[in-house]
């Protein structure tokens, strides 16, 4: 098997992959996260891609037959035609499992606690010990919208810190997961710890009785905008949003009248709708909204490497040994359905 690796090496991991037998490895000096146009020679003969983004000329890959992306997002294979090709696809699902629902815990009890008032108050030098700042998370309802890796991660902190989780996917199961990858000791692989679960028609009955609504969604042609109005105003009151997830999933103008007229208590928002966002962009400034700039898991995140490297590595192996990768991608799945 042939090799071409355009991401950032990892020493050992590395060492381990030119150790395996039958591997030929040829490593891009200065990898790059964007499209770019590589010489036809270098992609003639590879068997084996591991990129951020395939080349533009990818179709010079004649003896392609698998590609391994470095995020856990996959538009970036869209419309490759990839399976009509005989070529499989696999992403890094799983390598942000841990960063991401730990940003989701951190911003339920950011959130609770009013934590950004609490920072403006620190510096305009306002004492205010009012009762806003106390609350507990502990007996608060998190809803999981979809229940994936970071989903399931999510549900097990939040179990451990006394939270109900309730849980909607399509099928309204949550069962055991297949070849995907996990850091050891994480999430929720046999898919038991909701307390409730929900299908996609009962997404109403879903949003009504949650405190926190998390997204856990890929961003695809069914979930673009799938959060409007309707949904927004499901929600209690008192209920927090946060998005981890893609920015678009949510209606850009249903989200800000939410937010303006009271639908909602708030929002904790990682992904949006530019990069980056306008400064004049309202969300900048909501007084009920806690805004980060896409960093709750990414390639800077300090395990990224190892794990994307460790996803990487065994898929060799499970590719050289006939079996099923990890994190392989459905030809549905990458016609963007």
């Amino acid at each position: 098997m042939k090799i071409l690796i355009d991401v950032p090496v990892e020493p050992s991991a590395l060492a381990v992959l030119q150790k395996m037998p039958g591997i030929t490895v040829d490593v891009i000096a200065e990898p790059v996260e964007a499209t770019r146009e590589l010489p036809a020679a270098q992609l003639a003969d590879v068997d084996a891609l591991f990129c951020t983004f395939p080349p533009a000329n990818h179709a010079d890959a004649k003896a392609l037959r698998w590609i391994q992306v470095a995020s856990a997002g996959y538009t970036q294979l869209f419309g490759l035609d990839l399976p009509a090709r005989g070529i499989r696809a696999t992403n890094a699902r799983g390598c942000f499992d841990v960063p991401i629902a730990e940003w989701n815990i951190a911003m339920m009890i950011n959130l609770g606690r009013n934590l950004r008032q609490m920072v403006r108050n620190q510096d305009a030098t306002v004492w205010d010990r009012s009762a806003q700042f106390q609350r507990e998370i502990r007996g608060l309802t998190v809803g999981l919208w979809g229940y994936g890796g970071i989903g399931r991660e999510t549900a097990r902190l939040a179990k451990a810190m006394g939270l109900r989780v309730h849980v909607l996917t399509r099928s309204g199961r949550t069962g055991p997961r297949g070849d995907v990858y996990a850091v050891p000791g994480t999430g929720d692989a046999a898919g038991t710890l909701p307390d409730r679960v929900f299908s996609a028609g009962e997404t109403k009955a879903f949003l009504a009785g949650l405190d926190f609504l998390v997204l856990g969604l890929p961003l695809t042609k069914a979930t673009e905008g799938l959060l409007g109005e309707a949904e927004l105003s499901a929600l209690p009151r008192r209920a927090f949003v946060l998005n981890p997830a893609r920015g678009p999933i949510i209606q850009e103008a249903a989200l800000l009248r939410a937010l303006r007229e009271g639908w909602i208590a708030g929002a904790a928002l990682d992904t949006h709708y530019r990069y980056p966002m306008p400064p004049d962009h309202p969300l900048w400034s909501l007084p009920n909204v806690i805004f980060t700039p896409h960093i709750s898991g990414s390639s800077l995140s300090p395990n990224f490497k190892t794990r994307l490297w460790d996803i990487f590595n065994q898929n060799v192996s499970r590719m050289n040994r006939g079996e099923t990768l990890l994190n392989e991608l459905t030809p549905a799945q990458l016609a963007g359905d």
